[in-house]
């Protein structure tokens, strides 16, 4: 089994900036995928960002919407997510997960809220 704990998020003003970290343990296969997902009011949950770790490297991606803003980064089996430059849109409950082949582990979610 896998568990992932999650921190960060909070209260934040347009613009301004906030980091997530969400590290992982138990069962950890070296190749895999760590990111964030979110889910914003009245929208589908969407992949901000992730980091693949394989044989030949590490692969990044990123939302267009974040794009520019938000810079993902790992270390071992915790990766942190840096927001910068937030927008009341970024609202929303981001959730850390991990992928270990075909299985998905999900963190329990933080609440990030940027006012306007």
């Amino acid at each position: 089994q896998v568990q992932l704990e999650e921190s960060g998020g909070g209260l934040v003003q347009a613009g301004g900036s906030l980091r997530l970290s969400c590290s992982a343990s138990g069962s950890i296969f070296a190749v895999n995928t760590m990111g964030w997902y979110r889910q914003t009011p009245g929208k589908q949950r969407e992949l901000v960002a992730n980091i693949a770790t394989g044989v030949t490297g590490a692969t990044i991606n990123y939302a267009d919407s974040v794009k520019g803003r938000f810079t993902i980064s790992r270390d071992k089996n915790t990766v942190y997510l840096q927001m910068s430059s937030l927008k009341p849109e970024d609202t929303g409950v981001y959730y850390c997960y991990i992928r270990i082949f075909s299985n998905m582990y999900w963190g329990q979610g933080t609440q990030v809220t940027v006012s306007s």
